[in-house]
C-alpha cells in the first residue's frame, strides 16, 4: 500500500513540475538530461484497482528504491539550478502567494457579484416578464386605438361633410334672413304709416264722438221740451178731461210702440193686497207684466216660467223647457216673446202665445243674472252673466251679435229708450254705460257703495232707478248721469244681490221690496214714502210695476206672489 502511494506521490510531482514547465514557472533547460526512469508499469499501477499490490509486491522495494533514487536526482538537478533559478525563484514565489490571496479574494468577490448577478437575473427576468404582459396589453391596447382612430377619422370625414352641407345651408339662411330683415324695413314702414293714420283716424273719431255727443245733448234738449209740452197737456188734461185732445197733441211725441201710441193711466197708490199667490216652491226670483196688461208671468227655481191673470189670481199657463233657476224676465214690446235668464248659463225664449220654446240661446260661461229687450225693436236683446260679459243678441236669428267685456260682475242691466245704449250696475257698486254697437264703455258713475242689485229706466227715459245692498235707491238722470233723488227708509232691507226694484207708468213712484217681507213705496218728487205693505212674512225677493198703472206685484222667497192695489 506505500509503495502506492509512493509511486502515487512520484507520479503528482512528475505531473506538478510538468505544470510548471508548461506554465512557464521552471524553465525546461536541462530536462532532458535527467534520467526519468519511471517503470511504466508503476506509473499505470492505479488503472488495476486493489490487485496491482498482491501481483508486485515483490517489487515495491525496488519502486521505493527508484522513487530514491529519482529523489536523489531531482535534489541533484535542484541543486545544480538552484544556483542558476534560485533567483527566479524567490522572484517568482512572493508574486504567486500574494497573488494566490489577491486570487482567493477576487474569486470571494467574484462569487458574491456573480450571486448579485443571480438575484438581479431573477429580478430583471420578473420585470422582464411583467414588462413583456404589459408590452402585450399596450400592443393591443394600440391596435384598439388604432381601430377607433380609423373610426374617428371616418366621423371626423363626415362630420366635414356634414359641416360643410351645413355652411351651405347657413349661407342660404343668411341670404334669406338679409331678405326678411329687408322686408320687415320695408313693413316698419308701412307700420308707421299706417299707425300714422290710425292716430289721424283716431283724432277724426273723438272729434265725431265729440259731435255725436254734442247731437245726443241736443236731442235731450228736444226731448226735454216735449216732456215739458207732454206735462203741459197732461195737466190740461186732468184739468179739462179732454183725454182725447190731450192723446191727439202728444201721440208721436212722447213715446210709441210699434202698434200705435199707449193709453195713459196714471197710477195710484197701492194699500190693499189683491191676491195672495203661491206661485213655485222655493222662491220666486223674478216677475214681470206684460206691456199695457194686467197679465203677469214669474219665475222661480228649477220650474216652468207661470203666466198670471192678477185679476183673479188664477193661472193661465205654464211656460216649460228651462233649465236651472230663473234670475230675470222680459218681454218684448208687442208681447210676442218671452225672454228668462237662468243659472244654467242660458237664455231661454218663449213664443208666449204657443208656450214653446222658440230660441235656447248659449254663449255665457256662467250664470245669466239680467235680461232687457229693446223698446222698440222686438229683435235685440242684451243679457249679463257673472262671466264678466254682456251680449248683445239678435232674436229672428237666435245668436249673439256682440260681446262687452267688463272688470266686476253685473247683476242687472237696462236697455236705454233707443236701444243704442246699455245701463248695467255691477258688483263694485258702479254703473256703467255703455254703446252696446262697438262695445265701449261712455261712462261710469259710482252709485252706491255695495253691490247695485237692480236698473231700471222709467216710462220716459229721463230717469234711471238703482238699488244697491247698501239699502239705498238713487234716481239719476240719464242725460248727466247725475243722482237726482235718494230714497231710503230705516227697515228696508234688500234681501239678494238680485232684488229687483221698480218705478211706477207715470214716474212718479218707486217700489222696493225689503228683508223683512215689507214693501216701501216712496214718491219721487217728495223723496218721502207715501206707503208701506205688510202681507208677506219672508224677504221680498222683486217687484212689479203694471204697465197700466196698477197693480204693483211682489214676490218673496217662499215663492209667494201679492198684487197690490
Amino acid at each position: 500500500m506505500v509503495g502506492v502511494l509512493a509511486q502515487r506521490g512520484v507520479v503528482a510531482i512528475g505531473v506538478n513540475l510538468l505544470s510548471l514547465v508548461v506554465n512557464g514557472v521552471l524553465p525546461a533547460v536541462g530536462l532532458s538530461t535527467v534520467s526519468w526512469r519511471v517503470p511504466i508499469s508503476v506509473l499505470t499501477a492505479e488503472g488495476y484497482g486493489g490487485s496491482f499490490a498482491q501481483r508486485f509486491a515483490s517489487q515495491e522495494e525496488k519502486a521505493m528504491e527508484a522513487i530514491k533514487d529519482a529523489l536523489r536526482a531531482l535534489r541533484q538537478r535542484h541543486l545544480l539550478e538552484e544556483g542558476a533559478h534560485g533567483p527566479a525563484i524567490s522572484a517568482l514565489s512572493k508574486p504567486m502567494i500574494s497573488q494566490g490571496s489577491e486570487w482567493k479574494e477576487k474569486t470571494q468577490k467574484l462569487e458574491i457579484e456573480l450571486q448579485q448577478c443571480y438575484k438581479a437575473q431573477s429580478r430583471l427576468s420578473e420585470q422582464l416578464v411583467i414588462e413583456v404582459a404589459e408590452s402585450r396589453t399596450s400592443k393591443s391596447s394600440l391596435q384598439d386605438k388604432e381601430l377607433l382612430i380609423l373610426d374617428l377619422d371616418k366621423d371626423l370625414s363626415q362630420t366635414r361633410e356634414e359641416c360643410t352641407r351645413l355652411q351651405q345651408e347657413l349661407e342660404e339662411k343668411t341670404k334669406t334672413l338679409d331678405l326678411l330683415i329687408t322686408e320687415n324695413k320695408e313693413v316698419r314702414s308701412q307700420l308707421e304709416v299706417m299707425t300714422n293714420r290710425a292716430q289721424k283716424a283716431e283724432s277724426e273719431n273723438k272729434m265725431l264722438i265729440d259731435r255725436w255727443m254734442l247731437q245726443k245733448m241736443q236731442d235731450a234738449e228736444r226731448l226735454n221740451e216735449a216732456n215739458a209740452l207732454y206735462e203741459e197737456m197732461l195737466a190740461k188734461l186732468k184739468a179739462n178731461g179732454l183725454e182725447n185732445l190731450a192723446r191727439q197733441q202728444v201721440d208721436g211725441i212722447v213715446r210709441r210702440n210699434e202698434d200705435g201710441t199707449d193709453h195713459f193711466v196714471e197710477s195710484t197708490i197701492p194699500s190693499t193686497c189683491g191676491h195672495h199667490i203661491h206661485a213655485h216652491e222655493g222662491g220666486c226670483g223674478s216677475i214681470l207684466f206684460e206691456y199695457s196688461s194686467r197679465t203677469l208671468f214669474t219665475g222661480g227655481q228649477a220650474g216652468p216660467v207661470k203666466m198670471w191673470d192678477t185679476n183673479s189670481g188664477s193661472l193661465i199657463k205654464s211656460l216649460n223647457g228651462s233649465l236651472g233657476n230663473i234670475l230675470d224676465l222680459a218681454i218684448t214690446h208687442d208681447n210676442k216673446s218671452l225672454i228668462a235668464a237662468s243659472s244654467s248659463n242660458n237664455l231661454f225664449v218663449w213664443d208666449v202665445n204657443s208656450g214653446r220654446v222658440r230660441h235656447t240661446l248659449t254663449g255665457h260661461t256662467d250664470k245669466v243674472c239680467a235680461v232687457d229687450v229693446s223698446k222698440f225693436s222686438s229683435r235685440h236683446v242684451v243679457s249679463a252673466a257673472y262671466d264678466r260679459t254682456i251680449k248683445l243678441w239678435d232674436l229672428q236669428k237666435g245668436y249673439c251679435t256682440n260681446t262687452v267685456l267688463f272688470t266686476s260682475n253685473c247683476n242687472a242691466i237696462c236697455l236705454s229708450i233707443d236701444g243704442l245704449t246699455v245701463f248695467s250696475g255691477h258688483m263694485d257698486g258702479n254703473l256703467r254705460l255703455w254703446d252696446i254697437q262697438t262695445a265701449k264703455l261712455l261712462s261710469e258713475v259710482a252709485g252706491h257703495s255695495s253691490a247695485v242689485t237692480s236698473v231700471s229706466l222709467s216710462r220716459n227715459g229721463n230717469m234711471i232707478l238703482t238699488s244697491g245692498r247698501d239699502n239705498v235707491h238713487n234716481v239719476f238722470d240719464t242725460r248727466t248721469l247725475e243722482i237726482c233723488g235718494t230714497l231710503r227708509a230705516s227697515g228696508n232691507r234688500l234681501a239678494s244681490n238680485w232684488s229687483r226694484s221698480c218705478i211706477s207708468p207715470d214716474d212718479e213712484y218707486v217700489a222696493a221690496g225689503s228683508a223683512d217681507g215689507t214693501v216701501h213705496v216712496w214718491s219721487i218728487s217728495k223723496g218721502s214714502i207715501v206707503s208701506t205693505l205688510k202681507e208677506q212674512t219672508s224677504p221680498i225677493l222683486c217687484c212689479s210695476w203694471s204697465g197700466s198703472g196698477k197693480p204693483l206685484a211682489s214676490a218673496d222667497k217662499n215663492g209667494y206672489v201679492c198684487t197690490w192695489t
